[in-house]
């Protein structure tokens, strides 16, 4: 799946450490395959969040907010 190829090689902008997709931000496109409209990529290396807006990473140090893990 296209999306799962570029989530491997996708790094915050700011640590270099890789980024994890946030659950909620998956919706099922045709097909069966999965896209993302809106959620966040957050980086546990430097706990930031990066936007997701209408499918497009927003992946600019400006735009990040503080990640806080859930379940802790």
């Amino acid at each position: 799946m296209i999306f799962e190829e570029l989530l491997r090689v996708l790094a915050c902008p700011r640590c270099k450490e890789p980024l994890s997709l946030d659950e909620a931000g998956l919706a099922s496109g045709e097909g069966g395959a999965e896209t993302s409209g809106s959620g966040t990529l957050s980086c546990a290396g430097c706990a930031l969040a990066y936007p997701i807006r209408d499918g497009v990473a927003e992946l600019l140090a400006g735009e990040a907010s503080p990640w806080v893990k859930s379940g802790y």
